[in-house]
Protein backbone atom coordinates (compact mmCIF):
# COMPACT_ATOMS: atom_id res chain seq x y z
CA UNK A 1 0.00 0.00 0.00
CA UNK A 2 1.35 3.76 -0.72
CA UNK A 3 2.65 5.63 2.19
CA UNK A 4 1.89 8.56 0.21
CA UNK A 5 -0.62 11.76 2.54
CA UNK A 6 -3.49 11.90 0.27
CA UNK A 7 -4.18 14.98 2.35
CA UNK A 8 -8.33 14.40 2.11
CA UNK A 9 -10.20 11.95 4.70
CA UNK A 10 -13.93 11.07 3.61
CA UNK A 11 -16.02 10.94 7.14
CA UNK A 12 -19.62 9.28 7.98
CA UNK A 13 -20.71 11.76 10.67
CA UNK A 14 -23.89 10.99 10.35
CA UNK A 15 -26.62 8.75 8.45
CA UNK A 16 -27.11 10.53 5.19
CA UNK A 17 -24.11 12.93 5.51
CA UNK A 18 -20.71 12.77 4.19
CA UNK A 19 -18.00 14.73 5.25
CA UNK A 20 -14.97 16.09 3.17
CA UNK A 21 -12.18 17.20 5.50
CA UNK A 22 -8.73 19.30 3.31
CA UNK A 23 -6.37 17.31 5.40
CA UNK A 24 -2.67 19.34 4.83
CA UNK A 25 -2.74 21.87 7.87
CA UNK A 26 1.00 22.33 7.72
CA UNK A 27 0.56 24.35 4.54
CA UNK A 28 -3.37 25.58 5.48
CA UNK A 29 -4.60 23.23 3.36
CA UNK A 30 -3.30 23.89 0.22
CA UNK A 31 -4.57 22.16 -2.70
CA UNK A 32 -1.62 18.97 -3.48
CA UNK A 33 -1.47 17.11 -6.12
CA UNK A 34 -2.19 14.13 -4.00
CA UNK A 35 -5.25 16.14 -2.12
CA UNK A 36 -6.58 16.89 -6.19
CA UNK A 37 -6.20 13.52 -7.40
CA UNK A 38 -8.03 11.54 -3.71
CA UNK A 39 -10.96 14.28 -3.84
CA UNK A 40 -11.69 13.25 -7.58
CA UNK A 41 -11.62 10.08 -5.93
CA UNK A 42 -14.25 10.97 -3.46
CA UNK A 43 -16.35 12.82 -5.41
CA UNK A 44 -16.90 10.25 -8.03
CA UNK A 45 -17.31 7.98 -4.81
CA UNK A 46 -20.28 10.19 -3.23
CA UNK A 47 -22.11 10.54 -6.85
CA UNK A 48 -22.64 7.03 -6.96
CA UNK A 49 -23.79 6.69 -3.36
CA UNK A 50 -27.42 6.32 -3.13
CA UNK A 51 -27.17 7.04 0.46
CA UNK A 52 -25.63 10.31 0.49
CA UNK A 53 -27.61 12.68 1.20
CA UNK A 54 -25.95 16.07 1.88
CA UNK A 55 -22.32 16.52 1.83
CA UNK A 56 -20.10 18.77 4.17
CA UNK A 57 -16.45 20.50 2.96
CA UNK A 58 -14.18 21.80 6.18
CA UNK A 59 -10.74 22.54 6.49
CA UNK A 60 -8.35 20.54 8.99
CA UNK A 61 -6.33 23.05 11.64
CA UNK A 62 -6.70 26.58 11.55
CA UNK A 63 -7.82 27.24 7.64
CA UNK A 64 -10.33 26.03 5.73
CA UNK A 65 -8.40 26.22 2.34
CA UNK A 66 -4.98 28.66 1.43
CA UNK A 67 -5.47 27.88 -2.62
CA UNK A 68 -3.29 26.14 -4.98
CA UNK A 69 0.09 24.75 -3.81
CA UNK A 70 2.20 27.99 -5.13
CA UNK A 71 4.90 25.64 -5.26
CA UNK A 72 3.28 23.56 -7.58
CA UNK A 73 1.87 27.33 -10.15
CA UNK A 74 5.74 28.09 -9.84
CA UNK A 75 6.88 24.63 -11.04
CA UNK A 76 7.48 25.62 -14.75
CA UNK A 77 8.41 28.70 -14.78
CA UNK A 78 9.59 28.24 -18.75
CA UNK A 79 6.28 26.81 -20.10
CA UNK A 80 4.14 27.76 -22.80
CA UNK A 81 1.08 29.04 -22.13
CA UNK A 82 -0.68 26.04 -24.16
CA UNK A 83 1.09 23.99 -21.84
CA UNK A 84 0.69 25.37 -18.64
CA UNK A 85 -3.54 25.80 -19.96
CA UNK A 86 -3.28 21.82 -20.64
CA UNK A 87 -2.00 21.36 -16.60
CA UNK A 88 -4.87 23.95 -15.12
CA UNK A 89 -7.81 22.94 -17.02
CA UNK A 90 -8.18 19.40 -15.44
CA UNK A 91 -6.74 21.07 -12.19
CA UNK A 92 -10.19 23.43 -12.11
CA UNK A 93 -12.21 20.21 -13.53
CA UNK A 94 -11.06 18.08 -10.89
CA UNK A 95 -12.11 20.73 -8.01
CA UNK A 96 -14.94 21.53 -9.40
CA UNK A 97 -16.71 18.48 -9.89
CA UNK A 98 -18.21 18.74 -6.58
CA UNK A 99 -20.77 21.05 -8.62
CA UNK A 100 -22.02 17.63 -10.10
CA UNK A 101 -23.52 16.04 -7.23
CA UNK A 102 -26.84 15.66 -7.25
CA UNK A 103 -27.55 16.53 -3.41
CA UNK A 104 -26.98 19.77 -1.49
CA UNK A 105 -23.36 20.76 -0.64
CA UNK A 106 -22.38 22.90 2.44
CA UNK A 107 -18.75 24.59 2.91
CA UNK A 108 -17.86 24.93 6.64
CA UNK A 109 -15.12 28.00 6.26
CA UNK A 110 -13.36 27.31 9.80
CA UNK A 111 -10.81 29.67 8.67
CA UNK A 112 -9.44 31.62 6.04
CA UNK A 113 -10.73 30.75 2.57
CA UNK A 114 -8.22 31.90 -0.15
CA UNK A 115 -8.23 31.96 -3.99
CA UNK A 116 -9.25 29.00 -5.63
CA UNK A 117 -10.34 27.55 -1.69
CA UNK A 118 -12.96 30.33 -1.84
CA UNK A 119 -13.89 29.20 -5.74
CA UNK A 120 -13.70 25.48 -4.38
CA UNK A 121 -16.26 27.17 -1.27
CA UNK A 122 -18.25 29.14 -4.14
CA UNK A 123 -18.96 25.93 -5.88
CA UNK A 124 -20.78 24.44 -3.12
CA UNK A 125 -23.82 25.48 -2.56
CA UNK A 126 -24.29 26.65 1.01
CA UNK A 127 -21.24 28.42 2.82
CA UNK A 128 -21.10 29.06 6.67
CA UNK A 129 -18.19 30.75 8.30
CA UNK A 130 -16.40 30.61 11.86
CA UNK A 131 -15.52 33.59 13.52
CA UNK A 132 -12.66 35.50 12.46
CA UNK A 133 -12.45 33.80 9.05
CA UNK A 134 -11.51 36.17 6.66
CA UNK A 135 -12.03 35.20 2.86
CA UNK A 136 -10.77 36.76 -0.91
CA UNK A 137 -9.68 36.16 -4.15
CA UNK A 138 -5.95 37.71 -3.81
CA UNK A 139 -5.12 36.37 -7.75
CA UNK A 140 -4.04 39.47 -8.93
CA UNK A 141 -1.84 40.25 -6.24
CA UNK A 142 0.03 37.17 -7.06
CA UNK A 143 0.31 38.27 -10.72
CA UNK A 144 -2.27 35.46 -11.76
CA UNK A 145 -5.40 36.40 -13.76
CA UNK A 146 -8.17 34.60 -10.98
CA UNK A 147 -8.88 30.82 -12.54
CA UNK A 148 -11.54 28.23 -10.85
CA UNK A 149 -14.15 29.39 -12.25
CA UNK A 150 -14.23 32.42 -10.12
CA UNK A 151 -15.08 35.23 -12.59
CA UNK A 152 -18.47 33.25 -12.61
CA UNK A 153 -18.94 32.07 -9.68
CA UNK A 154 -17.86 34.94 -7.56
CA UNK A 155 -20.32 37.51 -9.14
CA UNK A 156 -22.93 34.38 -9.40
CA UNK A 157 -22.89 35.03 -5.93
CA UNK A 158 -22.18 38.69 -4.61
CA UNK A 159 -23.29 40.35 -7.65
CA UNK A 160 -21.13 42.14 -10.46
CA UNK A 161 -20.30 45.72 -8.38
CA UNK A 162 -18.81 43.57 -5.64
CA UNK A 163 -17.36 41.15 -7.13
CA UNK A 164 -15.03 43.39 -9.01
CA UNK A 165 -13.93 44.75 -5.94
CA UNK A 166 -12.92 41.81 -4.25
CA UNK A 167 -11.11 40.72 -7.58
CA UNK A 168 -9.61 44.15 -8.89
CA UNK A 169 -8.09 44.71 -5.15
CA UNK A 170 -7.56 41.49 -4.16
CA UNK A 171 -8.53 42.68 -0.16
CA UNK A 172 -9.76 40.02 1.80
CA UNK A 173 -12.80 40.52 3.35
CA UNK A 174 -13.89 39.51 7.54
CA UNK A 175 -16.42 37.37 8.91
CA UNK A 176 -19.06 40.16 9.43
CA UNK A 177 -18.74 41.83 5.82
CA UNK A 178 -18.81 38.09 4.31
CA UNK A 179 -22.22 37.92 5.36
CA UNK A 180 -23.34 41.31 4.48
CA UNK A 181 -22.49 40.47 0.65
CA UNK A 182 -23.86 37.30 0.96
CA UNK A 183 -20.49 35.02 0.36
CA UNK A 184 -21.47 33.12 3.78
CA UNK A 185 -25.01 32.80 4.92
CA UNK A 186 -23.83 32.74 8.38
CA UNK A 187 -20.95 33.27 10.83
CA UNK A 188 -20.93 30.54 13.99
CA UNK A 189 -18.45 30.50 16.75
CA UNK A 190 -15.47 28.69 16.52
CA UNK A 191 -16.27 26.84 19.77
CA UNK A 192 -18.35 23.72 18.43
CA UNK A 193 -18.33 25.32 14.76
CA UNK A 194 -18.55 22.00 12.73
CA UNK A 195 -20.72 20.70 15.63
CA UNK A 196 -23.15 23.71 14.83
CA UNK A 197 -22.55 23.08 10.43
CA UNK A 198 -23.55 19.37 10.74
CA UNK A 199 -26.28 20.27 13.10
CA UNK A 200 -27.66 21.88 10.08
CA UNK A 201 -26.43 18.83 7.67
CA UNK A 202 -28.93 16.40 9.26
CA UNK A 203 -31.38 19.25 8.94
CA UNK A 204 -31.00 19.09 5.09
CA UNK A 205 -30.45 15.25 5.35
CA UNK A 206 -33.84 15.35 6.95
CA UNK A 207 -35.81 16.55 3.47
CA UNK A 208 -37.24 14.90 0.45
CA UNK A 209 -34.15 13.82 -1.34
CA UNK A 210 -36.73 13.56 -4.66
CA UNK A 211 -37.89 17.30 -3.97
CA UNK A 212 -34.06 18.86 -2.77
CA UNK A 213 -32.61 17.72 -5.71
CA UNK A 214 -35.02 19.35 -7.99
CA UNK A 215 -34.50 22.07 -5.90
CA UNK A 216 -30.90 22.37 -5.85
CA UNK A 217 -31.10 22.03 -9.87
CA UNK A 218 -33.53 24.84 -10.12
CA UNK A 219 -31.25 27.24 -7.89
CA UNK A 220 -28.04 26.30 -10.15
CA UNK A 221 -25.88 29.26 -11.52
CA UNK A 222 -28.53 32.05 -10.24
CA UNK A 223 -31.70 30.18 -11.02
CA UNK A 224 -33.88 30.83 -14.10
CA UNK A 225 -33.41 33.67 -16.20
CA UNK A 226 -37.33 35.18 -15.60
CA UNK A 227 -40.96 34.08 -14.27
CA UNK A 228 -41.55 32.31 -17.18
CA UNK A 229 -39.30 30.12 -17.22
CA UNK A 230 -39.48 29.67 -13.48
CA UNK A 231 -42.93 28.42 -14.05
CA UNK A 232 -42.51 26.32 -16.62
CA UNK A 233 -39.86 24.40 -14.30
CA UNK A 234 -42.15 24.16 -11.04
CA UNK A 235 -44.85 22.87 -13.53
CA UNK A 236 -42.96 20.30 -14.42
CA UNK A 237 -40.73 19.78 -11.11
CA UNK A 238 -43.43 19.86 -8.65
CA UNK A 239 -45.95 17.09 -9.99
CA UNK A 240 -43.19 15.50 -10.10
CA UNK A 241 -43.06 15.89 -6.50
CA UNK A 242 -46.23 15.47 -6.16
CA UNK A 243 -46.28 11.77 -7.06
CA UNK A 244 -43.82 10.45 -4.99
CA UNK A 245 -44.12 8.35 -1.82
CA UNK A 246 -41.74 11.16 -0.12
CA UNK A 247 -44.87 13.30 0.27
CA UNK A 248 -47.38 10.86 1.50
CA UNK A 249 -44.90 10.61 4.29
CA UNK A 250 -44.64 13.90 5.23
CA UNK A 251 -48.16 15.30 4.70
CA UNK A 252 -49.04 12.04 7.59
CA UNK A 253 -45.99 13.57 9.43
CA UNK A 254 -47.52 16.64 9.29
CA UNK A 255 -51.21 15.25 10.74
CA UNK A 256 -49.25 12.99 13.56
CA UNK A 257 -46.81 16.38 14.50
CA UNK A 258 -43.53 14.11 13.86
CA UNK A 259 -40.44 13.71 11.64
CA UNK A 260 -40.98 12.30 8.21
CA UNK A 261 -39.22 9.75 7.70
CA UNK A 262 -38.63 10.17 3.91
CA UNK A 263 -37.01 7.51 1.59
CA UNK A 264 -36.24 9.25 -1.77
CA UNK A 265 -39.12 7.56 -4.05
Amino acid sequence: MSSEPTHLRLERPADGIALLVLDNPEQRNAMSGPMTSAWVDAIDGLAADPDVRVVVVTGEGSAFCSGGDTSWLAAEPDATVDALRDRMMPFYRAWLSIRRLEVPTIAALNGPAIGAGLCVALACDIRYAAAGARLGVPFTRLGLHPGMAGTHLLPDVVGPAAARDLFLTGRLVSDDEAVRLGLVSRVLPQEGFLDAVLDTARDVAGTAPVAAKLTKLALADGGHADVEQALRWEGVAQPVTMATADLQEGLRAVREKRRPAFEGR
